[in-house]
């Protein structure tokens, strides 16, 4: 049912009141000697603002990642470095990543591997293990990553054969769904399959993943990200494409369904609805993009309208709906489930929103009220070669330490974010691996944010090479 104006206006007055970032967890107290004010902000004694996070980020003597005074880092894989169980070479393009909790203390990740058509363009492919290949002809997949309590780590391939693994997403049963970002039909790019869906992983049962089939019930596009609301069953979907901009999905699951381990892959092509949300402002008018929103707090009302053709045969399916129907967004990229709701990211916006650029956005979407607020926006980063402006947020997590751990995808310098419950952004990490020259110098993005199953350890992913981090320290409630 379309939302009224009355509905929204009363639901905004609510959702306006401020989604808290509590994280997972718990929170934990601020650092001594600061109070917390009703904005969220942390304030010295003298009433002053303080600043956010952990401190200054310290170079690194190895050159690889600078961080604030008492973290460390570890590395868990690199690519043309270290092996999986199978004596082949780790996979290159490190991208979305969960963790999960095995058996006697190991942590399980399953690790997205960024990889765009054919094997043969790549040094590294994820390898073709026999039972878990989906396309031969395709490079990417997702690789199961094992910390053992000792400090020991295997690797082996979850899936194979697929495209452009992205982002993606873990579920309630504790599978991790991976997205492919390509469209690409079988016969181009060298491809022998359809690609643009979505795949389940199993990091506890390897059998389970023999036989790969996509959940084609979730559509075929420029899959970046995915989460499951684990009351109500639904799917939510970000599409990162342009020409025109993609668009953030609802799948609902057909009556009887319900859902666990294995159920994803025995669902008919058509099960369910697949839909795409449509926005409308305070006022009751129709919002086009989401990068139009320049200030935080903004509340949407959301509704959601129907995908006519999902396998998208020969129109996309973002180019199946006319202007004034869908609500577009500027490179929707991660999102991640916590607080009763889906946080999910939009990016940069400048040149492509004329009077409303900025260089990105993390919305919160609240199923029971059917609202997005804008809860971080940040601004233009006039300078990405110098330290201290931000820009391209990509991947994210929640907190156990009270709000968001954001990826950075921008221009110049890459770091991990940290985002306070109030809105206000800090580094916690800056990349100091250069891939260019002295003269030229370039630093790759980071992906696959997350924190271990007992919150100690924040993961994270320097893509080119593909190099898979795990960084400890005093971690506390950052306000």
């Amino acid at each position: 049912m379309p939302l009224s104006r009355r509905d929204f206006t009363a639901r905004t007055v609510i959702a306006g009141a401020g989604v808290a970032l509590t994280g997972t967890v718990g929170a934990l107290a601020t650092a001594p000697g600061a109070l917390a004010a009703e904005d969220g902000i942390r304030r010295d004694e003298h009433g002053r603002p303080c600043e956010p996070g952990y401190g200054p980020l310290v170079a690194d003597p190895a050159g690889l990642l600078a961080l604030p005074a008492g973290f460390t880092y570890r590395v868990i894989t690199h690519s043309g470095v270290t092996k999986l169980d199978s004596g082949e070479i780790t996979p290159s393009n490190h991208d979305g990543t969960a963790a999960f909790e095995g058996h006697r203390g190991v942590t399980l990740l399953v690790n997205n591997h960024e990889l765009k058509g054919k094997r043969e363009s790549w040094a590294h492919p994820v390898p073709l293990t026999e039972g878990l290949v989906y396309d031969p002809a395709a490079a990417g997949g997702c690789t199961v990553v094992e910390v053992r309590r000792g400090g020991e780590v295997a690797e082996w391939v979850g899936v194979a054969g697929t495209s452009t693994n992205c982002a993606g997403g873990s579920t309630p049963w504790d599978t991790w769904l991976t997205c492919e970002e390509t469209e690409d039909l079988a016969g181009k790019n060298g491809m022998t399959k359809d690609h643009g869906y979505v795949f389940e992983v199993d990091p506890h049962d390897r059998r389970a993943n023999r036989d790969p089939r996509p959940v084609k019930a979730f559509g075929r596009y420029a899959h970046e990200a995915v989460v499951i609301d684990p009351r109500q069953g639904h799917a939510y979907l970000t599409e990162d494409a342009s020409g025109p901009n993609g668009l953030l999905y609802r799948w609902t699951p057909p009556a009887g369904f319900r859902h666990g381990r294995g159920k994803l892959r025995t669902l008919a092509a058509d099960a369910g609805v697949l839909q795409a949300a449509k926005c409308i402002d305070s006022s009751g008018r129709f919002v086009d993009d989401l990068s139009r929103a320049t200030k935080t707090g903004t509340v949407y009302g959301v509704d959601w309208v129907d995908v006519a053709d999902r396998d998208a045969r020969t129109v996309p399916v973002r180019k199946q709906f006319a202007d004034g129907v869908v609500t577009r967004g500027r490179k929707l990229e991660g999102m991640w489930w916590a607080d009763g709701g889906a946080y999910f990211v939009s990016s940069y916006a400048r040149e492509e929103s004329p009077g409303a650029a900025h260089d990105g956005q993390v919305w919160f979407y609240d199923p029971k009220r059917r609202t997005i607020r804008l809860n971080v926006l940040i601004g233009v980063n006039a300078d990405p070669a110098a330290d201290g402006g931000y820009d391209g947020p990509d991947n994210i997590t929640v907190s156990p330490y009270g709000g968001l751990v954001i990826a950075e995808d921008g221009s110049g310098l890459q770091h991990l974010l940290g985002a306070t419950e109030s809105g206000r952004i800090y580094p916690l990490a800056r990349n100091e691996l250069n891939i260019g020259t002295a003269e030229d110098p370039e630093y790759s993005e980071f992906t696959g944010v997350c924190f271990s199953p007992d919150g100690r350890t924040l993961f994270a992913n320097i893509q080119d090479p593909g190099i898979m981090l795990a960084i400890t320290g005093p971690w506390r409630r950052a306000r």
